[in-house]
């Protein structure tokens, strides 16, 4: 507001160089401040100035320089757009070849923050040449050179495979793979976080991924102390498995789910989040993943996520899982209502604060797909007294395919009350209910429909009171 900004440009052409470097570093602090304090820098015509003298300063004002683009990009498209603009890119680039580690990892960092916005700027990133130095960069000693680059990749792969392909093109996997088991836990989040940004895309790019040996390493990373590096590390193993069967099952075989599962079990929060989803990837492809999934003990931390998990969203992940689990067969569909699943889901179904996406994945995806599935009564017959008319027809429809062919099952289903619950029901002529309904009651001599049957009981009153004794 005193008009700090006009009086700063004059001063990055200082003579004294450490009177320019301070210049630069205050009008990066502004800039990084908020957007429009980083729109005034870009209307205050700065951004010309820095990226001209640029090339013959010296690395000290290279560090602040990249500072301050760095800190306009981040904040908008336009702004990162802006920068692009004056012609920045190929300056950023040719400081990737600096000789100073320094200068390197700041402009590493101003063109991560550029390419992360959209595929256009990230595409602007890679046409200056930047890929190629930043895979050099990522072999450089530093540590903090290695995460900067790693995370540059990151965001370059994140938006389109044809933006990833570039990435692996540049022989960026072999390195990044290698770097799995570096000790340092920032530099393991970066490096997992670039492998899932080149594996999301498609099935050759996770194939490539997985070639590079990556397995059984990556496992040990679902155990690190490091809550992202747990969380990298699953969202990786996740993006893998989401492709294929073939793929899912090479992870199965590499021990993927039972780590996964230990891993789900450990943590609390959103670090479950890319596990629970891995799980219902797996199990979504065949009966025989999914079964892994079972026997791996793969369900009771599932239910654990929808009972003690507060995130709407982490409970929607782990119903849609538990849908996808016992969908396939009656003997998937029975392991998921033995853990007493089905009540739990109903409840978050017709609980009125929970989120729209927690209610769809409940019912449709969870509820529907297991019932539909589901022949094990015990588990079906509590809900007989609560469920919504749109659930209830799928699971009196279970109850009218099971019931013919076992004599114990329907005596327990009278003296649970189900039968009665059934003839209270009110189901419109011609309709599925009506049905199953008269499937079920098909199952009973008439007498004992009629006697379950409301108002039974004053018809039997009536008769008594009309009876004369002989």
């Amino acid at each position: 507001n005193s008009g700090v900004m006009s009086l700063l440009r004059p001063l990055l052409l200082d003579v004294v160089p450490t009177i320019q470097q301070t210049a630069a570093l205050a009008l990066g602090r502004l800039a990084n401040y908020n957007d429009d304090l980083a729109e005034a820098v870009v209307k205050e015509n700065v951004l010309p100035q820095l990226v001209c003298s640029l090339s013959e300063q010296n690395r000290f004002y290279k560090k602040a320089a990249a500072f301050v683009l760095r800190a306009v990009g981040k904040h908008s498209p336009q702004l990162a757009q802006a920068i692009v603009q004056c012609g920045a890119l190929e300056m950023l680039v040719l400081c990737l070849e600096d000789f100073d580690p320094g200068v390197k990892e700041a402009a590493s960092w101003a063109l991560g923050y550029i390419a992360r916005h959209n595929s256009e700027l990230s595409q602007a990133v890679v046409d200056a040449g930047a890929v190629p130095l930043l895979v050099l960069c990522i072999q450089e000693p530093e540590i903090a050179l290695k995460r900067i680059a790693a995370s540059t990749l990151s965001d370059i792969s994140k938006h389109s495979p044809e933006l990833a392909q570039t990435v692996v093109d540049a022989g960026a996997i072999a390195h990044l793979a290698q770097m799995i088991l570096n000790p340092d836990a920032k530099l393991k989040r970066q490096v997992l976080s670039a492998l899932s940004q080149i594996a999301k895309h498609s099935v050759d790019l996770a194939e490539l991924v997985v070639e590079a040996e990556i397995f059984p390493v990556v496992l040990t990373c679902l155990k690190d102390s490091d809550e992202y590096v747990k969380k990298n590390g699953a969202t990786l193993i996740r993006e893998i498995a989401k492709h294929t069967p073939e793929l899912s099952q090479l992870v199965v075989n590499a021990g993927g789910v039972a780590a996964v599962i230990d891993c789900i079990g450990s943590c609390r929060g959103t670090v479950r989040l890319p596990g629970i989803m891995m799980l219902g990837y797996v199990a979504a492809h065949s009966e025989n993943l999914s079964m892994a999934v079972i026997v791996s003990k793969g369900i009771p931390p599932l239910c654990a996520c929808l009972i003690e998990e507060h995130e709407d969203h982490i409970k929607a992940a782990a119903a849609w899982a538990l849908g996808q689990i016992g969908r396939h067969t009656p003997e998937h569909a029975r392991a998921v209502a033995v853990a007493n699943v089905l009540p739990t889901l109903l409840a978050m179904y017709m609980d009125i604060r929970s989120s729209e996406d927690l209610q769809l994945k409940a019912s449709i995806f969870s509820l529907k797909n297991i019932l539909q599935k589901c022949t094990y009564l015990p588990a079906l017959e509590p809900l007989l007294h609560d469920a919504p008319p749109n659930i209830m027809k799928h699971i009196v429809g279970q109850f009218s395919k099971v019931l013919p062919h076992d004599s114990k099952a329907r005596r327990l289903f009278v003296t649970t009350g189900g039968l009665k619950k059934v003839q209270e029901m009110k189901a419109e002529s011609g309709s599925l209910l009506q049905e199953y309904i008269n499937t079920i009651n098909n199952c009973y001599p008439e007498e004992v429909v009629r006697y379950y049957s409301p108002g039974y009981s004053e018809i039997l009153l009536e008769r008594i009171e009309n009876y004369h004794p002989v």
